[in-house]
């Protein structure tokens, strides 16, 4: 009887320990929610502004420094890849229309200004990045580096009074620059970002003549993007 007695409280407390032990367990081991990740592919919105740098040089040593400036907006998409916790890889790609453009007065070799109204424009239409990207998150911000191949559709002509000769072409070059993006929710990313691009050179017109010449352009941007993550 007394060993029956002994089994049953011994059952009882086991009862009442088991559970509280579970308890305590849940109390000191908290669940702890995935942190956000980078990885995936993103497509989105920009918009900004640019300042450029032109330089004319015609067959015949006369030359003009327009220095276009204006509003862009496009689209971009893009893939990054977690190499690590924190280190981010990716591939960015970008289309973006842009009202740029300036005109710049001709100056002979020596310097001398020929007239108010005879000099050379430079226009950039539209423009297009292939870049890699190189980040480090910190848990929804991501600063991060992106360079690669740039083009634009450029206009650029020579203006001698009422005589307008234009240009274009399509210009090949490189870029290089950095931004900041920050995680708003897991599908809404927002991007901040400065870029330098060289677009390069081209030639056009007939060699020997005043109607023809050298051009290249390089740009300064600050752009501001909205992205979905899929």
């Amino acid at each position: 009887m007394q060993k029956s007695v002994l089994a049953g409280a011994g059952f009882l407390a086991a009862l009442f320990v088991v559970p509280a032990f579970a308890d305590d367990t849940i109390v000191d081991t908290p669940y702890e929610a995935p942190g956000f990740t980078w990885a995936g592919g993103y497509v989105g919105l920009q918009a900004g502004y640019l300042l450029g740098n032109s330089h004319w040089l015609d067959y015949l040593n006369n030359y003009a420094d327009p220095e276009p400036d204006g509003f862009l907006g496009g689209v971009y998409a893009g893939y990054n890849y977690r190499l690590t916790t924190n280190l981010v890889l990716g591939i960015d790609a970008d289309l973006t229309y842009a009202n740029a453009g300036a005109f710049g007065l001709a100056h002979a070799p020596d310097g001398t200004i020929f007239g108010p109204g005879v000099g050379y424009t430079t226009e950039l239409n539209w423009s297009g990045a292939v870049r890699g990207r190189f980040g480090y998150s910190a848990d929804r911000f991501l600063p991060y580096i992106a360079g690669g191949l740039a083009f634009g559709d450029v206009n650029y002509s020579i203006i001698e009074g009422s005589t307008v000769t234009p240009f274009t072409d399509t210009m090949v070059g490189w870029t290089l620059g950095a931004g900041l993006e920050y995680a708003f929710t897991d599908k809404i990313i927002g991007r901040f970002e400065y870029r330098y691009t060289d677009f390069g050179s081209v030639e056009s017109g007939s060699n020997g003549s005043v109607i023809g010449g050298k051009i290249d352009l390089k740009t300064n941007d600050i752009r501001l993007g909205i992205a979905y993550k899929f």
